[in-house]
């Protein structure tokens, strides 16, 4: 693991770590940043050595910890890691396709200590939701997972990835989430990692970038939903702009998935393991911070030198490195990197110039 040259100064509070804890997925989605298949994937972390890595964690803080995949489903051990990180008082959340979702798994899912359950749905109807997803049948089962979780009290929120093929129902996706007494509806935009590379020109321009978020803005209190865009930075300094113009400020609410905090979190207070134990800032920005088949993860978080990078916005180049947003944006650090090959350059999808 690179080490950072001593100017690490100050700590960084841990909130989240997104765990791909199996790549092995039963669907073959278009956009999928891992490029998952079934598997299977002999290298990844065995029982033993993945709750090690919670107390790891555990080490550092209390974040949520995302399960995630590939399908995490699939892996035959998901619920006995959930309640194990429950037990060591972390918050244990589950992020699926929502197609295995059975009575016997909401019941696992309650006594494992799962806190929320995420469903990914990327179209309002069957015919675009199975498209993207590439296998016939995704959405009625994700609706029928979905309603198991409903009738057990289970919390659920609905994520949407948006790409030019389905911009025009995300209107129509935050009311079926509506419908579906979802808690919160997460927007992802596309970031061309993984199979996503192939759909370049179904990204949004920057103008269509802002005009979104803009909307989803707009849709604060008109819906009881909880509202979070995420790789969408921008989105923060859009709340920024709109709440200096009403005089306000931006609340912010502690350790909840739908927390008011900053743009991009990646190596800041948020990072992402691989299937294969690998530390990267995000998923979508896929650097080697360090891995955990060799280092400890208290020593990865504090020590590796990307992470020190991506801490000091001095170092931001371009339009990002003078924005007046810098503290509240940040840029996405992982379309940087796809777009200009430099992790610390300027975000690509960004009308907004700085004033300086």
């Amino acid at each position: 693991m690179p080490r950072n040259d001593g100017s690490f100064h100050r700590d960084f509070q841990l909130r989240i770590v997104a765990w791909e804890v199996t790549r092995s997925c039963n669907l073959d989605c278009v956009h999928c940043r891992a490029s998952s298949n079934f598997g299977p994937y002999p290298q990844e972390l065995d029982t033993v050595k993945a709750r090690e890595v919670l107390d790891q964690i555990r080490e550092v803080g209390k974040p949520i910890i995302i399960l995630t995949g590939g399908e995490p489903l699939l892996r035959n051990d998901i619920f006995a890691l959930a309640d194990y990180g429950t037990k060591r008082g972390l918050r244990m959340v589950l992020a699926t396709n929502g197609t295995l979702i059975t009575p016997d798994i909401t019941r696992k899912v309650k006594e494992s200590g799962i806190k929320r359950v995420s469903i990914s749905l990327d179209g309002a109807t069957r015919e675009s939701h199975d498209a993207f997803r590439q296998v016939n049948g995704a959405f009625s089962s994700a609706i029928k997972g979905i309603s198991y979780l409903r009738d057990q009290g289970i919390e659920f929120q609905i994520n949407t990835t948006i790409t030019s093929h389905n911009l025009s129902e995300l209107k129509g996706i935050c009311d079926l989430a509506v419908r579906l007494e979802a808690a919160a509806h997460h927007i992802f935009l596309l970031v061309p990692a993984g199979r996503a590379k192939e759909m370049v020109h179904q990204q949004l321009n920057a103008q269509e970038y802002e005009d979104i978020l803009y909307w989803f803005y707009q849709q604060q209190g008109n819906v009881p939903l909880q509202l979070k865009a995420t790789c969408a930075p921008q989105y923060y300094r859009i709340m920024g702009q709109r709440a200096h113009l009403k005089g306000n400020k931006v609340k912010s609410k502690t350790y909840e998935l739908d927390a008011v905090t900053r743009g991009c979190l990646a190596g800041i207070s948020y990072c992402f393991i691989s299937n294969e134990g690998i530390v990267q800032p995000c998923g979508y920005l896929e650097l080697n911070s360090g891995d955990l088949k060799e280092f400890t993860f208290p020593d990865i978080w504090k020590e590796s030198s990307i992470f020190a990078d991506l801490r000091d916005l001095s170092k931001y180049k371009g339009k990002c490195g003078r924005c007046e947003y810098i503290t509240v944006c940040g840029g996405c650090r992982a379309r940087a990197y796809a777009a200009h090959g430099d992790y610390l350059s300027e975000e690509p999808l960004c009308v907004y110039e700085p004033s300086s």
